[in-house]
């Protein structure tokens, strides 16, 4: 009988299908609209490293953003080319939350502690 092997076990333990829901709401607390995310892979930094050219970590954090949003029926919410519009039309408060949930800080997370993660 064949044992499987660490990597597989490994694997086979984490559903990357799994999504995680956001509910992005405008100042006065009204729903703009469901994000979903999965979980992040280490290939999936490394293409948002890539996507953007840099290695800034607040253009890498938005990149991976756009790479990594969906809609509820699992379309993508954003462009890659989304990245510099969102840099510059959206408040960095709301472009902060939903970065930190996309990295799985959740709501009250101090935007400096996150950065020297």
């Amino acid at each position: 009988m064949a044992q499987n092997r660490t990597v597989d076990l490994l694997v086979e333990a984490f559903d990357l299908n799994q999504r995680r829901k956001f509910e992005l709401k405008n100042a006065e607390g009204k729903k703009i609209v469901d994000l979903f995310f999965k979980p992040i892979t280490r290939a999936d930094r490394k293409k948002a490293q890539s996507l953007s050219g840099t290695e800034e970590a607040l253009d890498i954090s938005t990149q991976m953003l756009c790479q990594m949003a969906e809609l509820e029926d699992g379309t993508k919410a954003f462009a890659s080319a989304d990245s510099l519009k969102l840099h510059k039309k959206l408040p960095e408060s709301v472009l902060n939350e939903l970065e930190l949930f996309l990295f799985g800080l959740g709501e009250k997370a101090d935007l400096e502690e996150a950065k020297n993660d």
